[in-house]
């Protein structure tokens, strides 16, 4: 026991929490810390054309990627890049509209299948690791790099449907009219996900976050067979690989099935969304990490109402291994003092 907690000791807090330990001031991290609410991000934006070029230049990336913790002191930072960076590499045409966000040629998952090419994913992901080298190169001992990947179906939404949808009807109809195909589609991209977060952790990652974005749409059966089988394929590929690396899974929205996908999938922690009550939280918290989940539009407003939400939070999740986060990403109106005052209330006794 006194060897397991010496190994812990040296460990960052976040890393120490990921592996189930309970802290006193949990650790903190925003989703989207890197990014529009940062006048030092807008900067560095204007000067880049492309949205993608932005990701695939190490050199930017990983200055945005540091920006954050410069200011705010995180307990973690977390690679900047994009979900749509695998089909991206896969070959499909993805490009990214002021405006108007990603738009990709959607298709049908038998045509997508057709014409996806696995080995082409080699370079861009060695542009991604090349930024996580460098920011893991800057980083404290400390301070903990997430990596990251959009779960396959949430991946496979945007495939199919060329952009973003309120409900994801196209990809669900897609998947209810060609079951063999999209489930092809979501094996492919659950191997070339976790080839790409492996790619991650090599280069220097010493945790990963699967985001499912889209997994609240989906009725029970097909939440089974859509977000939970190829997240627990990618966990049991990443374990027989890097066995040691904590997995924080995001269900978004799927807050009455997450003790099914904390079971199922194997993740060491769940990301929690805004409307998990506080008293689901802890019960999830007696078997996994649990992260969230603060409005990030209370963390838009501030004032006492966010000041009291921080101290109910960590009231209520006291004892149970826990990382401070929002139930989203944080937001780009989001006033940079919040942000200074949320990190501070939390850190506070």
């Amino acid at each position: 026991m006194t060897d397991r907690l010496t190994k812990n000791a040296s460990q960052p807090k976040l890393i120490r929490v990921l592996k189930g330990e309970a802290e006193t001031i949990p650790p903190v991290w925003l989703m989207r810390q890197a990014g529009r609410y940062l006048p030092e991000y807008r900067e560095l934006r204007a000067r880049a054309n492309d949205f993608l070029h932005l990701c695939y230049t190490p050199e930017w990336a990983a200055e945005i990627t540091l920006q954050p913790i410069r200011r705010f002191e995180f307990d973690a930072a977390i690679l900047f890049a994009d979900i749509l960076i695998i089909p991206d590499a896969l070959g499909q045409n993805v490009r990214f509209e002021e405006g108007h966000g990603p738009r990709l040629d959607g298709m049908m998952p038998g045509d997508l299948l057709a014409m996806l090419d696995r080995e082409k994913t080699g370079e861009k992901f060695s542009l991604i690791c090349e930024t996580v080298s460098r920011v893991r190169e800057a980083l404290t001992a400390e301070k903990t790099l997430i990596g990251f990947c959009g779960a396959p179906w949430t991946v496979a939404t945007y495939m199919i449907a060329g952009h973003g949808t309120p409900d994801q009807a196209p990809a669900r109809t897609a998947a209810y009219r060609d079951r063999e195909n999209f489930d092809r589609l979501l094996d492919l991209l659950a191997e070339v996900s976790t080839d790409y977060l492996v790619a991650q952790i090599e280069a220097g990652a010493q945790a990963v976050q699967i985001f499912d974005s889209w997994a609240g749409v989906l009725p029970d059966e097909e939440f089974d067979r859509w977000v939970i089988a190829p997240t627990a394929k990618m966990i049991k590929l990443l374990r027989m690989r890097c066995p040691d690396v904590p997995v924080i899974g995001f269900p978004r929205g799927a807050d009455g099935l997450s003790q099914r996908f904390i079971e199922q999938t194997g993740v060491d922690a769940i990301g929690c969304n805004t409307a998990m009550p506080l008293a689901q939280m802890r019960s999830l918290g007696k078997s996994v990490t649990v992260q969230g989940n603060l409005d990030p539009l209370l963390l838009e407003a501030g004032g006492l109402l966010l000041e009291s939400r921080i101290h109910d939070i960590r009231g209520a999740l006291s004892g149970v291994p826990h990382i401070f986060n929002l139930g989203h990403g944080i937001l780009k109106t989001t006033p940079i003092e919040h942000v200074e005052q949320l990190v501070k209330q939390v850190r506070s006794n």
